[in-house]
């Protein structure tokens, strides 16, 4: 097998066997959660037979490892069971909070990788010098904070004191594409410093370690401009880490948008976790749970190969 199959077919298996391994912890974890479900369902003042009815009827009497396995199944499948709080079929509900998620993410997607890499390329141009500094020190502040301390600062200044967007990202089915980004512009431009920042360092440091190499010593004493150099000679030989640490930085801006989405009360998929976990609506807080695993691996997987295609010594090894 040619070595490049080889390692793409390695990382399929290893992202598979890291899915599997995410869904069982994701199930222990609700499994171990204090209270039971069956008596929250009911109340305190259900009566010992009809705990024991409802628990019939949701499965919940039978071995875990059974209902694990045949929660998996169902999830292979393409069923992701019932909620527990309203009997709504869970695809039904995290239908319509998946998309605006997977909006939120694309916007400070597009917003974020052309931003950060430009800067990173800016920064590494102008090494050592005040540009590549204040550059450097505005991204590491923004990756000092946490995201919500981020959010909150925006909403003071841009919604409180300014009144120019609103503190509360309220989005419905069929509004209008303009309305929708303006109503999001505040999470949007949480997610984009966080990810900007971690971004631009990355592209910043490849391009530098690319810049240390003996052809881009040959490069300036051909006489090219340093300009030239950095962005046809080192940017493209540096593609394969910045692919990477783009790709990582897109599957946290799908899964690591739940802080963002309580912030700014965003109906989408960290916020409809949230609320199950508060009602104990177990079914949806483990198809929330994998949804986000199975993105966050996909993503990893993506990068990895990505990086080996771009990698012309494993793409033309015999």
């Amino acid at each position: 097998m040619h070595p490049l199959l080889r390692l793409v077919a390695q990382r399929l298996v290893l992202g598979a066997g890291t899915l599997l391994v995410v869904s069982a912890l994701i199930f222990a974890g609700t499994e171990i959660l204090p209270g039971d479900v069956a008596q929250a369902i009911l109340g305190q003042t259900a009566t010992p037979e009809a705990v024991a009815a409802i628990r019939e009827d949701l499965g919940l009497d039978r071995p875990a490892w059974v209902r694990y396995l045949d929660w998996l199944a169902g999830f292979l499948r393409g069923d992701l069971g019932t909620s527990l709080a309203n009997r709504v079929p869970i695809s039904e509900m995290i239908a319509g909070r998946l998309e605006n998620t997977l909006f939120l993410a694309g916007v400070a997607a597009a917003i974020a990788v052309p931003v950060a890499i430009t800067l990173g390329v800016i920064a590494a141009r102008f090494r050592e010098t005040w540009l590549d500094k204040t550059i450097s020190i505005v991204t590491l502040s923004a990756i000092s904070m946490p995201e919500f301390f981020i959010g909150y600062i925006l909403i003071f200044v841009f919604a409180v004191k300014l009144f120019w967007v609103p503190s509360i990202a309220s989005v419905f089915p069929g509004m209008d594409f303009l309305d929708r980004l303006y109503a999001v512009s505040l999470p949007v431009a949480t997610l984009s410093l966080v990810v900007i920042a971690h971004m631009m360092r990355m592209t910043r440091a490849a391009i530098v370690n690319v810049m240390a190499s003996p052809y881009i010593e040959t490069a300036e004493l051909k006489g090219l401009t340093r300009s030239r150099i950095t962005l046809h000679h080192a940017l493209p030989n540096a593609l394969s880490p910045i692919i990477n640490v783009v790709v990582i930085n897109l599957a946290y801006l799908v899964v690591g948008v739940v802080v963002v989405e309580v912030v700014f009360v965003y109906p989408g998929m960290g916020q409809l976790m949230v609320d199950a976990v508060a009602k104990r609506d177990v079914p949806v807080v483990q198809a929330t749970g994998i949804i986000f695993a199975a993105t966050y691996v996909l993503l990893n997987l993506t990068a990895d190969v990505l990086a080996i295609l771009a990698n012309p010594r494993i793409r033309h090894a015999r």
